[in-house]
């Protein structure tokens, strides 16, 4: 079944139904059949389509003159996008493009630290810095292929180029000579490294680096430097363009010399003197040694030896007392003085300058004597002690102290005093020998014969042919007797008195005689 009506806008409404109903046709206007319908269409339709089709070609056409003029343009020229050394390069000609890098090349320059100074700058111009073409922009070039001209469009592609450039070197030359590090006047020359006492101790001063420029070293790195583009260099930083010291603080012969001189520094030698001391130790000792202009212990035995020599005379001139005159108290309170040539304290200075040295060489910390060739009893402002024999010539008494105590005292006789060459000298003396009994004989004179011989029981030398003996033949002792009977300067005893003192008295014992 079917119905037919009208649609919203009161058209009729066609229905579809299982089975045909009545066709009905609404007026259009022009009525025309399917057939003639049909062919109109296609000749139209052939038209639109040539029309169509012509303006594509035509398009086509225009595209394609446009992209040829492009491939053509850029036949000769970088495409966009590109950038050289950070340089947009986008449609220069190769030549274009080296100027561009070739500018930027120019502009270099280079500054030059020195030691101590303010900077300088080396300037393109003032070494007619240019820049040197490898090819390569050129080679870029040949990559693009120019009908590829429109991948440029849509990407940036950088590279990067080698800017060798080329300079004169005289005109570097120059430069180097011209900058203030090259001056005389800051010229200054290093200081080797070397060994110093300070604080009770040797130690390494460290080289000063010193100001002194080497030009031809100073150019080398400086060609090397541009040679490389570099913006800066420190000539202080680079290795030989500076003078050096010959001799640095980490010098293997430089700790040696410190190891030797800190050995001989660390010796210290006490000497004694009885209450005394003198000690030798490294604040004397570094004043012996020289060093070299590098630092460099002189080794010159001589003048250490030397140096030594004169230390030990020095002590010796101030605490030997033989062959000087001291002063003695004697029995009856008086104060003399008297000299000793063979008794006293006297530093036998060869051995003990060879002992010095020893020990300064080992390090040694010692307290001793030093080596006498001559000892006293005692230090200090009585060298006698108190075990001595005093023989008072102007009293004609002798006394023997032992420990602080009189032994043995006697009455004597001196040597004639009123001629010179009998009367008992004075001084300081000891007993070298002792005989029982003995033969005494003056000057040999004419045909042999001795000026006299005598027989005495107890000789007892102490100065040459002067010593203590017994005398029978005086007729007393003591008191004026040597004035006018007195010896040929020997010092005559009574028997009893001579056989006493040679039982007890003892060899090195010292004996003082004065008046």
């Amino acid at each position: 079944m079917g119905s037919s009506g009208t649609d919203n806008n009161g058209n009729p409404e066609v229905r579809k139904s299982a089975r045909p109903g009545k066709i009905v046709y609404v007026d259009t206007g022009d009525v025309v059949s399917y057939a003639e319908a049909a062919k109109h269409y296609k000749a139209n339709k052939g038209k639109g389509l040539k029309i169509a089709g012509l303006s594509i070609a035509l398009a086509a056409a225009v595209a394609a003159s446009a992209y040829g003029a492009f491939t053509y343009y850029y036949s000769n020229r970088l495409f966009q996008g590109t950038y050289i050394n950070g340089i947009d390069c986008s449609g220069m000609t190769v030549y274009d493009a080296e100027q561009a890098v070739a500018k930027s090349v120019e502009n270099y320059s280079i500054e030059v630290n020195s030691r101590n100074l303010a900077p300088e700058t080396i300037n393109a111009s003032d070494i007619n810095y240019r820049y040197a073409s490898e090819g390569e922009i050129l080679q870029i070039k040949k990559e693009q292929k120019p009908l590829a001209w429109i991948t440029g469009l849509f990407r940036r592609v950088s590279y990067n180029v080698s800017t060798r450039a080329t300079y004169d070197k005289k005109l570097l030359e120059e430069q180097v000579k011209s900058l203030a590090a090259a001056q005389e006047e800051n010229q200054v020359e290093p200081e080797n490294a070397y060994v110093a006492y300070r604080d009770d101790q040797f130690e390494i001063v460290p080289e000063t680096e010193g100001a002194e420029l080497l030009i031809k070293e100073a150019y080398k790195a400086l060609n090397e430097a541009i040679s490389d583009e570099s913006a800066a260099i420190d000539l202080g930083a680079e290795p030989g363009v500076y003078a050096e010291a010959d001799l640095t603080s980490d010098s293997e012969e430089l700790q040696e010399t410190l190891d030797v001189c800190n050995n001989l520094a660390n010796a210290s030698i006490t000497y004694t003197f009885g209450d005394q001391r003198v000690t030798l130790d490294g604040d004397t000792i570094q004043k012996w040694l020289h060093f070299d202009d590098k630092g460099q212990l002189i080794d010159n035995d001589g003048s250490f030896q030397e140096k030594a020599r004169e230390y030990v005379a020095a002590i010796a001139a101030q605490f030997d007392t033989v062959a000087t005159e001291r002063p003695f108290d004697t029995t009856d309170g008086r104060t003399v003085y008297v000299y000793g040539s063979s008794y006293g304290w006297q530093i036998d200075q060869t051995e003990e300058t060879l002992q010095l040295i020893e020990d300064i060489r080992s390090g040694k910390q010692t307290t001793r004597e030093p080596i006498y060739s001559m000892t006293a009893n005692s230090h200090g402002y009585n060298d006698f002690g108190d075990h001595y024999i005093e023989v008072d010539m102007g009293t004609q008494h002798m006394y023997y102290y032992q420990n602080g105590q009189i032994v043995f005292d006697s009455d004597i006789v001196s040597g004639l005093a009123s001629d010179p060459e009998r009367a008992t000298p004075s001084g300081v003396y000891t007993l070298y020998s002792k005989q029982s009994p003995a033969v005494l004989r003056g000057p040999m004179i004419a045909d042999g014969v001795y000026e006299y011989e005598t027989n005495v029981s107890f000789w007892m030398p102490f100065n040459g042919g002067i010593g203590f003996h017994d005398a029978t033949w005086q007729a007393y002792f003591g008191s004026d007797r040597f004035l006018y009977a007195g010896s040929h300067g020997c010092i005559n005893l009574p028997y009893d008195s001579a056989a006493a003192l040679y039982s007890i008295i003892e060899y090195g014992v010292p004996i003082i005689c004065f008046y």
